[in-house]
């Protein structure tokens, strides 16, 4: 019988790929991947209004959960641990949840996501409510463990969005404030939604968290500057962002620094404002943590 999931039915362009050389593969693949950036598209004002839902979150002291299963909740787990080195954001802030917990990361829990009651579970543990922002990811639309996540997280008040690469139901649709369903297509192997679903995925997710970051003013343009000088990397690039935004030298740019507790953002305002720091801490809280809001006719320099 035909699946009516998408990432369930087969490919009429790749029925004869186990007879394809290596390079033949690569190129099918690669023909397929092609799709997915066009297929996120479609769905840019519904990942657009969850960077509302997640900034108006993160500005009411909430949290953001991803949850899913296999592929999906990896992929969740994944985006949530980039966040606090890339954004030098509280761990807690944005959170990934995996159906089978933490060995799910690592091998597959099969059975893990059909144990419907674990999906509540895992938002009670929490303490889901009102002013978090609760996001399942299904490639197929229809894992049970989801859908019981999100609906209890909806019970508790809090806002809900799903992330699916098939469509989803009509009860699932009333469900959720906002639903992003990019439609990838059958797989280059049936069923295997790690690969093009799972590429749309990561998209998605890399605009959600980094749109509602950077609403929240932790970049300067294209800059990351709120982030900590936690190793010799972050050290350097943290030096280097203050030499190019404030014109200094690498000496007082690490003086700055040194004098903003290490803050990339403190540090920036400190110099621009010719203040100290709880005087820029100050002017940043007031202009809702956007540098541009505190030093308006200071705009950060181009690259040429």
């Amino acid at each position: 019988m035909l699946d009516p999931r998408t990432t369930e039915r087969r490919n009429p362009r790749t029925a004869s790929i186990d007879l394809a050389s290596p390079i033949e593969i690569v190129d099918v693949i690669n023909a397929e991947d092609r799709l997915v950036p066009d297929a996120v598209a479609t769905q840019r004002v519904e990942i657009a209004r969850a960077i509302e839902i997640a900034e108006r979150t993160f500005r009411a002291g909430g949290r953001l959960f991803y949850l899913g299963a296999g592929t999906s909740g990896r992929l969740g787990v994944l985006d949530a641990s980039e966040i606090p080195p890339t954004f030098g954001a509280d761990p807690e802030l944005v959170q990934g949840i995996i159906a089978g917990g933490l060995p799910a990361l690592t091998r597959a829990q099969e059975g893990a996501e059909d144990i419907i009651d674990n999906g509540a579970r895992e938002i009670d543990a929490r303490n889901v409510g009102p002013n978090d922002f609760v996001i399942g990811i299904a490639a197929s639309g229809t894992t049970p463990w989801v859908h019981a996540a999100v609906k209890r997280a909806k019970e508790r008040g809090a806002s809900a969005g799903m992330i699916a690469c098939s469509a989803l139901s009509n009860d699932v649709l009333g469900l959720v404030d906002v639903a992003i369903v990019p439609i990838t297509g059958p797989e280059v192997v049936t069923g295997s939604t790690r690969m093009k679903a799972g590429t749309a995925t990561k998209l998605v997710l890399n605009m959600i968290t980094t749109g509602a970051m950077i609403r929240l003013g932790k970049t300067y343009g294209n800059l990351m500057v709120d982030l900590r000088a936690t190793n010799d990397k972050l050290k350097d690039r943290s030096e280097r962002i203050v030499i190019e935004v404030c014109g200094v030298s690498r000496q007082e740019a690490r003086a700055l620094l040194d004098a903003a507790d290490k803050s990339v953002k403190t540090a920036i305002i400190m110099q621009k404002l010719g203040v100290g720091r709880d005087e820029a801490l100050a002017a940043l809280e007031k202009a809702g943590g956007v540098i541009r809001r505190a030093i308006p006719d200071a705009p950060p320099p181009v690259p040429q």
